[in-house]
């Protein structure tokens, strides 16, 4: 058993993931619809972000919020405590590999750990679901929905499309190649052209 998985990005008409401006009120409002009990997010969009994490204001965690869930199998984000301060979770936990390099030994983040040498999703998945979690919102770039889509592991793919072609950059569905068979569950056009696709896997 397993959380219910949905993807959530604001791409281009051409599948680009950054080179244009979205429109983060909208996105982010949209993601509400799902209620989801954890956010994952990979390492890149966290690291990406740490400048803003840096300035940002520090509320403290939101009771009612989801949890974080962070995947790490290297180890390269160190600033977890932070992200749980910032008003958007409840916690944040890390996910790691038996292999992923050693953490401080008093750390207050928590952690699951699953696979090896990289973390095995499908069986991190498992253990969220064993928390209590019955819905995944997937808040990150392409490389971890393209091994999400790889697994099998995507319930709803939800791509707020913007007007815009970029041409080169990061594409949403990363270094996925193969096939991955979707049913449109809904449509919706904003002002400015930009339009909501909504796909589900059965």
């Amino acid at each position: 058993m397993r959380p219910h998985v949905v993807a959530h990005l604001a791409v281009s008409i051409d599948g680009a993931t950054t080179g244009f401006e979205a429109d983060q009120a909208r996105f982010y409002a949209m993601a509400t619809l799902w209620q989801e009990d954890v956010t994952l997010v990979g390492a890149d969009t966290i690291l990406a972000q740490e400048s803003a994490v840096r300035t940002a204001d520090r509320p403290g965690p939101r009771a009612a919020g989801p949890l974080l869930a962070v995947v790490d199998s290297r180890h390269r984000v160190h600033n977890l405590e932070d992200l749980r301060d910032l008003g958007y979770w409840s916690d944040v936990i890390g996910l790691y590999s038996d292999q992923t390099p050693a953490r401080a030994p008093d750390s207050t983040t928590g952690e699951l750990v699953a696979g090896y040498e990289q973390v095995d999703l499908a069986e991190a998945l498992e253990l969220l679901h064993r928390r209590g979690a019955q819905v995944v919102r997937v808040d990150s770039g392409g490389t971890l929905v393209g091994v999400l889509l790889s697994l099998g592991l995507i319930d709803e793919l939800s791509l707020l499309v913007h007007p815009v072609v970029v041409g080169a950059g990061p594409r949403w569905h990363g270094a996925f190649d193969g096939r991955f068979d979707l049913r449109l569950a809904n449509t919706e056009v904003f002002e400015g052209g930009i339009v909501w696709l909504r796909y589900c896997t059965a």
